[in-house]
């Protein structure tokens, strides 16, 4: 028997000897050396060196997310500082054996390397404490190391304590910060520390070290299943490591990624990737049909939900840089069709779907039925994924025919063929964003008529194919008409413009109307940009060049002044009614502030009344009277 397996007593018997205790996989592959440390090559490289040209600073501060190596580091600072064996008596990075004070600094028991936990020493009683003992040199080894972790929790007395000490330490002392949240760590501190930003471990590198650990561990492990590990792990190493061992746990000895997928409560990626195209294809019930056996099978929907955001988020970036296919924790299928889909659905419908994802992610979060809102946040991704895009109506309108075939409700996308020219076109339509494939229209732009009647102000954008009859003879085809003020300023209101609709109603009275130039008077107190600023507007709404000239004298009254005197005319009819006179005198200090004829629009008289104001700052409707 081995030495390991028995143990020789004093009265030479032997008995079993006891196991040693497990260490978890994070502990016991904790790096001991900076050739054992992953990731992180820029920090080594500079601390190399530092330590090789004599050039070692008093204090470091070393922030990143957790379980990128901050506090292993801060203790292989400490043993590189205090290294020592018979051949070496100097500080280096070439920690190539055990030295003298290496077991115990990396233990965190060394007398001369104190560790101290901000998070529970908050006080300036415990910097004053600090304080007190740096005076002292070091009872074994070269430097005395501080090692603070959790530096952002200390207190402002407690960092204003410290900061005299850190800026002019006595030379047997050294420091070492680490660090979650940088931001929380005041300036004055951070300019006397050297700073290193620790890098979350890339999944590639990650894989790599767990596969060594899995061989070292004589265990059995699926590449699928460490690219699952490492992209929950999101960068760090102990977590990677931590469900490494309990995915050893789960599986009995051997890692396979159905037994990951069970323990995390993932959803298979193949199935997020069907249920993607299948809300794309606006297919509502079949995307719930798949969210309730993936439901069944165990997956979480709020993971659903986030990994449906996730592919959304790989589908984006393969639109722009498809050399992301080669990170290692996309799998290969994930690649193949991600980058297909990203060559055939648009950028604003992948942004959109996102928002959507997004919003319902937060509503998983506040439910205490997370299925039905799952369920309810696809439905409404489908049923935007069945509706036309701003740009397919405009290309309907220009066209006068139906929807494009990519953007008819019901399109799978699968069948698409658009580049990512088109796509740039669509929406979230029927293809969901599949691409428009309809190329530009060659017919002429669509005839723009706005008019007034009895009913007020219309807009007339039905296409017109050349050679009908238009409603102006005097203008060419595909010209917009403009043909009186109503008109002016309804085209203003459809353009949601109110400051310039409040200007048009205010301070223009109409003298001449003809296709392509405008003649008007303007009112006493109109502001002199006024008609360089119409005259903008009018190219940006309907794509031609206007003249608005104006005239010296004449015009119309203006819009407002016409509300206001019809308004006027109807107060003093009702005033004169004997009935209304009754009342009135009934109510001495009572008046009439309005009068609304039956059958009038609401939002005629809103206006007219609106226009009363004087100082215009905002939209004219939150102005309005009531009765």
């Amino acid at each position: 028997m081995s030495d390991t397996e028995v143990t020789e007593t004093t009265a030479g018997t032997t008995q079993a000897a006891k196991p040693e205790p497990y260490r978890v996989l994070a502990r016991k592959y904790r790096p001991r050396s900076f050739d054992d440390l992953i990731g992180q090559e820029p920090m080594v490289r500079t601390l190399t060196n530092a330590f090789e040209t004599g050039r070692i600073a008093q204090a470091w501060m070393l922030t990143g997310v957790r379980g990128v190596g901050k506090t292993t580091t801060a203790r292989i600072l400490a043993r590189a500082l205090n290294y020592e064996t018979d051949d070496i008596h100097q500080p280096t990075i070439h920690m190539t054996g055990p030295g003298v004070h290496c077991q115990a600094i990396m233990e965190g028991r060394h007398v001369d390397v104190v560790e101290m936990d901000a998070a529970s020493h908050t006080g300036i009683d415990d910097v004053r404490e600090i304080i007190a003992q740096v005076r002292y040199r070091p009872v074994s080894a070269r430097y005395k190391v501080y090692i603070i972790d959790e530096v952002h929790m200390l207190s402002n007395q407690a960092f204003n304590g410290l900061l005299k000490t850190l800026e002019e330490p006595p030379e047997h002392v050294k420091f070492v910060f680490a660090t979650t949240e940088i931001r929380k760590v005041p300036i004055t501190v951070l300019s006397r520390c050297q700073r290193f930003d620790l890098r979350r471990v890339e999944s590639a590198t990650l894989i790599q070290h767990l596969q060594k650990i899995a061989v070292a561990e004589n265990v059995s492990v699926e590449a699928d299943a460490l690219r699952l590990i490492a992209r929950a792990a999101e960068g760090s190493v102990r977590d990677s490591l931590s469900l490494t061992d309990q995915a050893i746990a789960h599986g009995a000895g051997t890692v396979t990624a159905l037994a990951v997928k069970d323990m995390l409560g993932l959803a298979d990626r193949v199935r997020i990737i069907d249920l993607f195209e299948t809300l794309m294809a606006g297919d509502a019930a079949g995307a719930l049909k798949e969210l309730r056996e993936q439901y069944a099978s165990g997956a979480d929907p709020a993971v659903v939900i986030s990994e449906l955001a996730d592919f959304t988020h790989l589908v984006t970036t393969l639109r722009y840089v498809p050399e992301a296919t080669n990170d290692a924790a996309v799998s290969p299928i994930e690649a193949e069709r991600g980058l297909e889909l990203s060559q055939r659905l648009s950028i604003r419908s992948l942004g959109q779907i996102w928002q959507m994802l997004l919003k319902a992610s937060e509503e998983l979060r506040n439910t205490t039925t997370p299925r039905q809102a799952a369920e309810m946040a696809l439905i409404r991704i489908a049923h935007a994924a069945d509706l036309p895009s701003p740009d397919d109506l405009l290309r309907l309108i220009r066209e006068g025919g139906d929807l494009p075939a990519a953007a008819a409700p019901g399109a799978s996308p699968r069948g698409s063929n658009g580049g990512p020219e088109a796509s740039e076109r669509g929406g979230v339509s029927g293809s969901a964003a599949v691409d428009a494939s309809a190329s530009a229209p060659t017919s002429p732009p669509p005839r723009l008529v706005a008019s007034s009647g009895s009913g007020g102000a219309r807009m007339d954008l039905r296409a017109r194919p050349q050679g009908n009859p238009h409603t102006s003879p005097e203008a060419s085809p595909g010209e917009v008409t403009i043909g009186n003020i109503e008109a002016l300023a309804r085209l203003a209101e459809d353009r949601r413009d109110s400051l310039m609709r409040v200007s048009i109603r205010r301070y223009l009275r109409p003298v001449r109307f003809q296709p392509g130039r405008i003649e008007v008077a303007l009112a006493p107190e109109a502001p002199g940009t006024l008609i360089g600023e119409l005259t903008k507007r009018l190219h940006l709404w309907t794509g031609q060049r206007w003249v608005v000239s104006i005239a010296s004298t004449g015009g119309e009254p203006t819009l407002d002044e016409r509300e206001a005197k019809k308004r006027a005319t109807l107060i003093d009819d009702a005033a004169n009614d004997p009935e209304v006179a009754a009342i009135l005198a009934s109510f001495p200090g009572a008046k009439i502030t309005n009068v609304t004829l039956r059958g009038e629009p609401e939002d005629d008289v809103e206006t007219a009344i609106a226009a009363t104001g004087d100082d215009f700052t905002g939209d004219p409707d939150e102005f309005a009277e009531e009765d």
